[in-house]
């Protein structure tokens, strides 16, 4: 596996006076996924986990709903010239009578890090069937408990003491307990993470619970969220519209600029007595 942060000598400049010290990275590297031998994407990620965030993008595309559906995930040997193993490749076999992925959700670029939708010929591309509505779900959980979920996932943070530069996403129960927390300097990627894990775990949908994210709320985030069956998603920074359109037209709460106790509701605010 590879190394999730590396070391640099930097010259840092205080008052005006250089000098030279070490400082801590967080590590960038290249995962191909495919599907069954044939390439799908290729996500910019901190390595780990990676087997969870091959499992949570299958969710987030429609392409696994359980556990069942994937039969196995392999590092590829072979991936270099010299027949090594760079554990940056990742083949996904599925479960016989599981339908490939759709040759529209194949991609001919790679994912950066801080936009999983770049490239994406269209919208249409993306809002894929939902397994579980979450319109439905009867989470309820007070404002105070949601206000204090951003210090808990902080405290949880071990990569971004270190390095400062990481992105992390929460899985919370309505109590405000952390049930998962993963990182990574694509924050789509840590979502990916998160739901793979309850993927692998046979915990979809993952009804009743908080996915609470430390940066902004984007469309892919909210999508992602509700392919999970999660119904409330959480964010420290701002939503875009088009992730509060999304998330009013499919009855999900969504929780923006949560800092301290002050906090923007910008759907389905009864789950917090709100409404």
């Amino acid at each position: 596996m590879g190394r999730v942060t590396s070391r640099r000598r930097v010259v840092r400049v205080v008052d005006g006076v250089p000098g030279a010290r070490p400082d801590t990275l967080t590590v960038e590297e290249p995962l191909e996924i495919r599907v069954g031998g044939k390439p799908l994407t290729i996500t910019m990620r901190t390595p780990g986990h990676d087997f969870d965030l091959a499992a949570g993008f299958l969710v987030g595309e429609g392409v696994s709903r359980s556990s069942k559906d994937i039969h196995s995930i392999r590092y590829c040997a072979g991936a270099t010239a010299d027949g090594s193993n760079t554990y940056n490749v990742l083949d996904v076999v599925l479960a016989d009578g599981v339908d490939p992925p759709d040759a529209s959700l194949e991609r001919n670029f790679y994912t950066t890090s801080s936009c999983g939708l770049c490239g994406k010929a269209s919208l249409d591309a993306v809002r894929t069937t939902v397994t579980w509505p979450v319109d439905g779900d009867d989470l309820a959980i007070t404002p105070s408990t949601v206000s204090g979920l951003p210090d808990r996932l902080r405290a949880a943070q071990r990569v971004f003491d270190r390095t400062g530069g990481l992105h992390a996403a929460g899985l919370f129960s309505a109590s405000g307990e952390l049930l998962c927390l993963r990182e990574d300097v694509g924050r789509h990627n840590a979502v990916d993470k998160v739901v793979g894990w309850a993927a692998r775990d046979g915990r979809l949908p993952l009804t009743g619970t908080v996915l609470m994210v430390s940066g902004r709320a984007s469309f892919e985030l909210v999508q992602k969220a509700v392919m999970a069956g999660i119904p409330l998603l959480a964010a420290v920074s701002a939503p875009s519209s088009l992730a509060v359109d999304l998330a009013a037209e499919l009855g999900l709460t969504l929780v923006g600029f949560l800092r301290g106790a002050s906090m923007n509701v910008y759907s389905r605010p009864d789950r917090l007595g709100l409404a």
